[in-house]
């Protein structure tokens, strides 16, 4: 490696709400923030946001963005489903040598760095991931259509479900149930939404579901404890035992703590670092084992 090398690295984590772009110039991290960058709904859309990132970066740290893409890099972003994808990012951003993959790995090592534990992240998107001696075992993260369960989009998405089942006489009304209704103007304005609603615009109803169930609202209870199931019984699928660390990350993750079984409880301990500083750190490795 170069000098420059040695001593600068670049990382990229971008999701369904924001991505981050950051540099580490000899230890010390410097960071931009923009748009959404999922670049699996929206391709050209993450693209351009990774650039402004790259380009507010390289400004601030007083360099070119054509210095900047030379460095040792790892990209973590949400819709990098395969090398196809993860090649036509490499060429849209000039970046040839970058380790590109999707946003899992870089969460899962901010997270629990080298230690053992299984992470359940639940941002826009969701995935959990166990990390025994190294090696991750990853499951889900597949998309708001396919998977996601548990995330800021899941609950939103759950949450308006449980309005129109209030019309149907099959779920008792709530404040929260009333709440949207409201806010969306009855059952045609929430059925609109949700046909043209982005995961971001159903992940920002996220907030008021979680607010409402630590007010005691049933409805939003009930949507919490079922994302809280599904986040038990796949964990345990992955090979969660009791004891192992367990760290819920993401905006909605850590809202899931008091709905989980009392050994899972037990286990929770906080993250070691965001998936930005993961990123750095995989962007590092990458560097190291290229010398």
């Amino acid at each position: 490696m170069t000098e420059s090398q040695n001593t600068a690295f670049l990382a990229v984590d971008g999701g369904g709400t924001r991505c981050r772009v950051a540099a580490e110039v000899r230890g010390v991290v410097h960071s931009v923030e923009t748009g959404a960058a999922n670049v699996s709904t929206d391709f050209e859309g993450g693209v351009r946001q990774i650039a402004a990132g790259l380009s507010e970066l390289a400004a601030g740290l007083d360099t070119s963005v054509a210095e900047l893409v030379r460095w040792p890099a790892f990209i973590g972003l949400a819709g990098v489903t395969g090398d196809s994808v993860a090649d036509r990012l490499r060429v849209a951003l000039d970046m040839p040598n970058a380790r590109i993959e999707d946003d899992r790995p870089a969460a899962v090592r901010g997270a629990l760095g080298s230690s053992d534990g299984l992470i359940a992240h639940c941002g826009t998107g969701s995935f959990l991931a166990v990390q025994i001696n190294g090696d991750i075992r990853l499951a889900g993260g597949w998309g708001p259509i396919l998977g996601d369960e548990a995330s800021a989009q899941w609950v939103g998405r759950r949450a308006l479900s449980e309005v129109l089942h209030t019309v149907d006489q099959i779920q008792a009304k709530s404040s929260l149930t009333q709440e949207f209704s409201n806010q969306f103007g009855g059952v045609a304005g929430i059925v609109e939404f949700a046909g043209q609603a982005a995961p971001g615009a159903f992940g920002a109803l996220a907030p008021q579901v979680t607010a409402a169930a630590a007010d005691g609202d049933q409805v939003a209870r009930q949507v919490m404890r079922a994302g809280a199931d599904y986040i038990g019984g796949m964990a345990k699928r992955l090979g969660w035992k009791a004891g192992l660390t367990l760290c819920l990350t993401g905006g909605i993750g850590p809202h899931y703590a008091d709905y989980l079984p009392a050994d899972m409880q037990a286990a929770l301990r906080p993250a070691q670092g965001e998936p930005l500083i993961g990123a750095l750190a995989l962007a590092k490795e990458g560097a190291h084992e290229h010398c």
